[in-house]
């Protein structure tokens, strides 16, 4: 009687070693979904600093984006039209992502350019290094050494405000990508400016 209860014994301890290696294996499955959930939630999290700074930025890189357009029959300065070139290869792509990204949020798509630099702000520097309407067509009336002059200072200015606006998403926002981006952002056109500054001597 004793050896049969002993072997009933070992049977259940046995059967919940089992048990607790399923549950183990079960428990495991929901983290790995979960680990590939947080992957999404973290790119769906974002708070209203993430917004403000794709709605800001979008059209300022849009403007930056025109400016570097300009430089086509204005100039054949080789470090302008490279700087124009890289400008645009960069922030073009950023633009669409930024699209992307506050689809994927639920939020309108900003508009881009002249509809945020266009306010009217007259001839001020407002902050973000957005150029106003007039400057822009100064920009355009002007061709050579006096266009490459004149398209350096603002295209510094402008970067400098979109540094600031990085800074600020890195101080503020919550969502991964967008903090990632605003990072390069800083690290590329802080490097620009740099360049800039040496043609214009």
């Amino acid at each position: 009687m004793r050896t049969t209860s002993t072997a009933l014994i070992s049977a259940a301890a046995a059967a919940a070693l089992v048990l607790t290696g399923c549950s183990t294996d079960s428990a495991g499955t929901p983290s790995t979904s979960g680990a590939t959930t947080s992957v999404v939630e973290s790119q769906a999290r974002f708070n209203g600093a993430d917004i403000a700074f794709l709605d800001g930025m979008y059209p300022h890189h849009a403007q930056a984006v025109e400016m570097a357009d300009m430089v086509a029959g204005r100039t054949d300065t080789a470090k302008v039209v490279a700087l124009a070139a890289a400008i645009k290869a960069a922030q073009q792509p950023e633009m669409d992502r930024m699209t992307a990204w506050l689809q994927q949020w639920g939020q309108p798509v900003p508009a881009s350019g002249m509809d945020h630099g266009s306010m009217d702000h007259g001839d001020m520097d407002h902050g973000d290094g957005m150029m106003s309407a007039d400057r822009m067509d100064a920009l355009m009336a002007l061709s050579g050494t006096e266009f490459d002059r004149q398209w350096l200072t603002m295209m510094i200015e402008h970067h400098e405000g979109a540094v600031e606006m990085a800074n600020v998403e890195l101080a503020d926002g919550e969502n991964p990508d967008a903090k990632q981006m605003a990072a390069d952002i800083v690290t590329a056109q802080q490097r620009e400016i740099a360049d800039m500054q040496a043609a214009l001597g």
